[in-house]
C-alpha cells in the first residue's frame, strides 16, 4: 500500500520538512532542559518542540480537553490529511490507529500538583477524558470525522510503528480502503523526568548512537502521522505517494523487561522482509533503533548482521535519535517519516552525533553528512522496554 500524506512536530518545530530539512543537514534539536526544580547536579537534556504555544493553534474553548500529546497528535494528523490532498468529507470509513508510550502526562502532573502540593480535594472534572490514553485518537477522530475503526496501541517506543502496522493489518483485511496512523508523546513532566533519571540510562551530554563515547538517550516529544492507502483507492482518486509500505515484522524477546534480545529483533526485521518479499540484497537502507544506550546499539547490530549476513557490510544505516531525541510513542512515526523521505529524495540522512564506533557496532554508520545513495527499499526498527518489537519495511516509488 501507498503512503501518501504526512504530518509531524518534533524538536524542529511544525511539519515534515522541517524535521526532514534538519535531519539532512544534520542539526541536532536537543538542548538543556528548562524550567525543571532543582534536582540531580546536571539538568537533563531534551529535544522539545520549539517556542510551543497551545494558544496559537487552539481556541481556549478547546485546551480544557487537549493534553500536549493530544495537541501534538491533532497537528500531526491534519498536516498529513492535507499533505495526502484529502478533505475531511473523505475520511468517514476510513481507520485510525495512533500509539503512545506515556499517554496524557502533562494531565496526570497537574492533577497531582493540584491535590497535592495546592490541597485542593477535588481534580478537575475532565482529568479522565483528558488524560486517558486513548484521548489523543478520540480528539483526532472527532477533529476529522473519522468513523471507522479507531483505537490507541501502547508498546512503549515500539508504538508507533505498532500502531502502523495494525493499519495496514486493517486495510489488508478490507476494514477500510484508506488509514491514518502513527504515535505521539509529550513526556516532559518533572515526574516523567525524574523517573527516567531513576533509570540511569538518560545521557548528561548527548545522544550519540553507536559510537563508542555513547551513555544514553535523550528524550524528545512530538508526533507523526502517515496517510496510508490502497493503492486501487490512492489511483481512484489520482494520488501520488511517497513510498510503498511493503511489509511489517512484529516479534517479542519474552526474555527482559529492559535489556534487548538479539533474536527478537532479528525475527522482526525478518518477518518484515518475508512479509514484503524482499530478499535482504535488495534493502539499501535501515533506520535503526539507535537509542544511543550502551546496551541496545550492540545488540540491534548484531541482529542487523543476523538477517542481513554479508549483505549488512553494504546497508547504510542511521539513526535519527540524535537530531530529534527518543520521542518514546512518537519516534517510530518520526522515523517512518524520515524513512520515506529517504525514498523519495534518494538520500540517506546522517547519525547526528556519531563519534566512532563503539565495541559491537561495526556497520556502515552514515555521519557526518547526508549521503546521496540509490534506494530501492528500506527498512525503519523500532524496539522497546518489555521486549516489544514492530519493524516496517518499504519499497521506493
Amino acid at each position: 500500500m501507498l503512503i501518501t500524506g504526512l504530518g509531524c512536530i518534533s524538536a524542529f518545530g511544525p511539519g515534515a520538512d522541517s524535521l526532514w530539512s534538519a535531519l539532512t543537514a544534520g542539526r541536532s534539536g536537543i538542548g538543556v532542559l528548562e524550567g525543571l526544580p532543582p534536582g540531580p547536579s546536571v539538568p537533563p537534556l531534551g529535544a522539545v518542540v520549539p517556542d510551543y504555544s497551545p494558544q496559537a493553534h487552539f481556541p481556549p474553548s478547546e485546551l480544557p480537553l487537549l493534553d500536549r500529546f493530544s495537541q501534538y497528535a491533532l497537528l500531526a494528523a491534519e498536516e498529513a490529511v492535507s499533505d495526502a490532498g484529502l478533505e475531511r468529507a473523505a475520511l468517514g470509513a476510513s481507520a485510525l490507529v495512533l500509539g503512545t508510550g506515556c499517554g496524557g502526562k502533562e494531565t496526570d502532573e497537574q492533577t497531582y500538583r493540584r491535590l497535592y502540593l495546592e490541597g485542593k480535594a477535588r481534580a478537575h472534572p475532565l482529568t479522565i477524558p483528558r488524560g486517558m490514553p486513548s484521548a489523543a485518537v478520540s480528539q483526532v477522530s472527532i477533529r476529522l470525522g473519522i468513523r471507522g475503526p479507531c483505537f490507541s496501541v501502547a508498546s512503549a517506543c515500539a508504538s508507533a510503528a505498532h500502531a502502523v502496522a495494525q493499519a495496514v493489518l486493517l486495510i489488508r483485511s478490507g476494514c477500510a480502503d484508506l488509514a491514518l496512523a502513527g504515535g505521539t508523546d509529550a513526556p516532559f513532566t518533572v515526574g516523567l523526568i525524574r523517573a527516567w533519571q531513576g533509570l540511569r540510562v538518560l545521557s548528561p551530554d548527548g545522544c550519540r548512537p553507536f559510537s563508542r563515547d555513547r551513555n544514553g538517550l535523550v528524550l524528545g516529544e512530538g508526533a507523526g502521522m502517515v496517510v496510508l492507502e490502497c493503492q486501487a483507492h490512492a489511483l481512484a482518486r489520482g494520488a501520488s505517494g511517497y513510498a510503498e509500505l511493503a511489509g511489517v515484522g512484529m516479534s517479542s524477546d519474552a526474555a527482559h523487561i529492559t535489556d534487548p534480545s538479539q533474536q527478537g529483533a532479528a525475527a522482526a526485521m525478518a518477518g518484515a522482509l518475508a512479509d514484503a518479499r524482499l530478499r535482504t540484497d535488495e534493502v539499501d537502507y535501515l533506520n535503526a533503533h539507535g537509542t544511543g544506550t550502551l546496551a541496545n546499539d550492540p545488540t540491534e547490530s548484531r541482529a542487523i548482521r543476523e538477517v542481513f549476513g554479508a549483505h549488512a557490510d553494504r546497508l547504510a544505516v542511521s539513526s535519527t535519535k540524535g537530531a530529534h531525541g527518543h520521542a518514546l510513542g512518537a519516534s517510530g512515526a518520526l522515523e517512518l517519516v524520515a524513512t520515506a523521505l529517504a525514498l523519495r529524495d534518494q538520500l540517506v540522512p546522517p547519525t547526528v552525533g556519531f563519534t566512532e564506533p563503539g565495541e559491537g557496532c561495526d556497520l556502515n554508520y552514515v555521519h557526518g553528512g547526508a549521503e546521496p545513495r540509490r534506494l530501492g527499499a528500506a527498512v525503519s526498527n523500532s524496539f522497546a522496554f518489555g521486549g516489544l518489537n514492530a519493524v516496517l519495511a518499504l519499497r521506493a516509488l
